[in-house]
């Protein structure tokens, strides 16, 4: 039997560990669990239609994952994993001028031909959208889609690598690097130690180029800072509201128990600090007042850190890297990791067992990401 190491127990390593160890194949996840890792910090809206981004290759990624999300979790939940952290709450895309709301229905009526888990699209008042939630300010209508969820990146990954381990996965906690010889990978060296395998995925996120440069392969991969504050709201039934996409550059994801996640900082000079700022905090806080003048009366929770993967194009990779036989690589998720990552990290492991892939390889070439490719 193939032996298939991958290292990263992120939700891309997590979700392609899931699929090739519920496939029958020996399976060896290897993560050193590093501070910042940036599925542990998120919290998601899945609700790809709306986005206004253009670039074809990204949005048939992100369609293909929100479409993918009911069948993960009905497997998972065959599996006895019922805390996927995900929900399907629907969302509201809120702003105070008309015209804008148009565009937005208009544009999910458009997608929606292609994509018929959007669901329900309606247009909501200023006072339908308020009913849906209360803490919303005056003057917000919305385009509601009934077929948007949210999903904690955590609660998802950890359900994903339990599901892998109940197919006999194993777990390994500790740093790895990528072992080749005579242009074929044969395992990876954790602690001085080589572990053979047939296969090697990397998926590492932010810290993924560590793992391949002993192999003289020098990846063009940043990452950017995110800083995501959790409040609470008392006794309000949050769990049971949508997702809000409001104006400007950010995000409000209600959650269970009063609480209300709202993010996200995008910050590319940092020093892959775990500290949060203060101006950060302000930054979030500015806009979500905006939106929501209700959580000026939450409590203050938490802020989470985390470091989000980008190639040098924006563009999520996947597939065999730098002409070495066995070595496949995925990265590049940036803000989509929720809404991409179990979907991409699936079809990682269907290239590596030849299974028929429901993408277009030649869009995500691993090898745009070594410098000077």
């Amino acid at each position: 039997m193939n032996h298939t190491i991958i290292i990263g127990g992120g939700i891309l390593g997590a979700s392609a560990a899931y699929h090739l160890s519920k496939s029958g194949h020996a399976v060896t996840v290897i993560d050193r669990g590093e501070p910042g890792q940036a599925t542990g910090a998120a919290a998601g809206i899945i609700c790809p239609w709306l986005s206004q981004r253009r670039n074809k290759a990204w949005y048939a990624l992100a369609k293909g994952g929100a479409a993918f999300y009911p069948d993960l979790i009905r497997s998972l939940e065959q599996d006895g994993e019922t805390e996927t952290g995900y929900r399907r709450v629907g969302a509201v895309s809120v702003h105070t001028d008309p015209a804008v709301l148009d565009l937005a229905e208009e544009r999910a009526i458009t997608r929606k031909v292609e994509a018929p888990e959007i669901g329900e699209i309606r247009r909501l008042s200023e006072e339908e959208t308020r009913e849906l939630v209360p803490m919303l300010g005056e003057g917000f209508a919305s385009v509601w889609i009934s077929g948007a969820a949210r999903v904690n990146g955590g609660q998802l990954r950890d359900a994903m690598l339990s599901a892998a381990q109940k197919h006999d996965a194993t777990f390994v906690r500790g740093s790895a690097i990528v072992s080749a010889e005579g242009g074929k990978v044969n395992g990876a060296i954790v602690g001085g130690e080589l572990i053979h395998a047939d296969t090697v995925m990397v998926t590492g996120g932010a810290w993924a180029a560590e793992a391949v440069a002993p192999l003289g392969l020098q990846l063009e991969v940043h990452a950017q800072k995110a800083q995501i504050l959790h409040l609470r709201l008392g006794e309000e039934p949050t769990g049971e509201w949508p997702v809000i996409m409001p104006p400007r550059r950010h995000y409000i994801v209600p959650a269970d128990g009063g609480k209300v996640i709202v993010g996200t900082t995008h910050e590319d000079e940092h020093d892959f600090e775990m500290t949060p700022t203060a101006g950060a905090i302000h930054e979030m806080l500015d806009k979500a007042f905006v939106t929501a003048p209700a959580l000026e009366e939450a409590v203050f929770d938490e802020v989470n850190v985390g470091y989000r993967p980008f190639t040098a194009d924006n563009l999520p990779v996947a597939g065999l890297l730098g002409g070495i036989s066995g070595l496949y690589f995925a990265n590049g998720l940036g803000s989509s990791g929720l809404t991409v990552g179990p979907y991409l990290g699936v079809q990682l492991a269907k290239m590596a067992i030849g299974e028929p892939l429901d993408i277009d390889p030649s869009l995500y070439s691993p090898d745009k990401a070594i410098a000077g490719e």
